[in-house]
């Protein structure tokens, strides 16, 4: 597990790397312009000028080389987010995050996660390679709110990314 499960970690830039090593060694990379950490994949994003074909093999050479390496990709004692009490209705909402909507989202390399709930909107924040990807709006309203809207319609009428 490169990241303990169920949390995430999205360095948009350098300076967002502080404490992730390895994402500071592909911000090196001038074509790196995001690196993304789940429980058991790394998603990084380049720039538009490269083409996948030419960075590829270096990006998989450089990660392999790390991990083999032995040091952590995360340095856990960076600042830590503060808990919340968290309601019933939160508590639902995480549920289905994790059991119905996480899986799919994963699978295209990126990550969905419970930002807050108010007012009867849930927000979210979308990373890896759903962060900036032109589909992500057309799923969240047309896959994750009606879905929220159908499992909870009490309790959600609205789902918005940050």
């Amino acid at each position: 597990m490169l990241v303990p499960e169920g949390m995430s970690f999205d360095f948009p830039t350098p300076a967002d790397a502080e404490h992730a090593p390895l994402a500071q060694e592909l911000f090196m990379y001038p074509f790196v312009d995001r690196v993304f950490y789940m429980s058991n994949f790394i998603t990084v994003a380049k720039k538009e000028d490269v083409e996948w074909l030419e960075i590829q093999e270096t990006l998989k050479n450089h990660i392999k080389n790390f991990l083999e390496s032995g040091k952590l990709i995360l340095d856990m004692n960076g600042p830590a987010a503060p808990e919340q009490e968290e309601t019933e209705t939160v508590k639902k909402i995480k549920t289905i995050l994790d059991e119905y909507i996480r899986p799919a989202v994963e699978q295209d390399g990126g990550a969905i996660t419970f930002h807050s709930y108010q007012d009867k909107k849930v927000t979210v924040t979308l990373q890896g390679s759903c962060s900036g990807c032109p589909s992500s709006t057309i799923t969240l309203k047309a896959g994750i709110e009606n879905l929220f809207k159908r499992m909870m319609p009490e309790e959600v009428q609205e789902v918005e990314a940050l």
